[in-house]
């Protein structure tokens, strides 16, 4: 393969026609045709700007992608996704995606999305060990160890689901919290963070009831949406 420089644009197809992923390209060929055809200009019209109104902060379980179960196009929401949707303060990737989706796209609302059966929580749950990751996990470890008698008090086959839940909404907390959040409700920007939780079983999302567009707001929409869960 030529190298590309100045002026010059890499082939369409860089992977052997026998290769295993040649079908991926194959794919994303068919794909880009449909999108154009079905909208004519539509990727010219993509590459001049963004302007999602949302940013979704999600898990990477390859089962929950943000844009196709909202059924919005590309340009339309800007994702940040980890493993088991984790919101901390020393996570400068995190931070600076949600800096930027604020201050630079001016999103009117921010999305912490979990999911059922979620593996990272599971993991932190059962204190698996898996690797690197286990050190990230403990975020959420810290989420059970704060809920811990409410959910130990609940059926077994019902415990993971609800730490999923309770990840989502100490995440909500945590974006909530942030820096860059609560400076631009300082500044009156209008912005409001949400929690939401997904179902791999249905393809259907529901709304924890955490919705915070105040500062002032916080502390009385967590306890709402936590009396909810139980």
């Amino acid at each position: 393969m030529k190298k590309v420089g100045a002026g010059k644009t890499a082939p369409v197809t860089a992977v052997d026609p026998d290769h295993a992923l040649a079908r991926l390209f194959e794919a994303n060929r068919r794909w880009a045709q449909r999108m154009e055809t079905a909208q004519p200009g539509f990727f010219k019209k993509l590459a001049q700007l963004q302007a999602p109104e949302y940013l979704w902060i999600g898990c990477s379980d390859s089962r929950v992608p943000a844009n196709e179960i909202v059924d919005l196009l590309p340009g339309e929401v800007f994702v940040h996704r980890n493993v088991a949707n984790v919101v901390v303060h020393t996570d400068l990737n995190c931070l600076s995606v949600i800096q930027y989706a604020i201050d630079v796209l001016k999103v009117k609302h921010i999305m912490v999305v979990g999911h059922y059966g979620c593996g990272g929580v599971t993991a932190a749950y059962k204190r698996q060990r898996v690797g690197i990751v286990d050190l990230w996990l403990r975020h959420v470890q810290d989420v059970h160890a704060k809920h811990f008698e409410r959910v130990e008090a609940l059926p077994a086959a019902q415990r993971i689901d609800k730490l999923c839940e309770l990840n989502v909404l100490e995440q909500v907390l945590n974006v909530a919290h942030s820096m860059v959040v609560q400076d631009a409700w300082r500044r009156g920007q209008d912005l409001t963070v949400h929690g939401w939780v997904y179902g791999l079983r249905d393809g259907l999302m529901r709304d924890l009831g955490m919705t915070v567009g105040a500062s002032d707001d916080i502390e009385a929409s967590y306890a709402a949406a936590l009396n909810k869960l139980f």
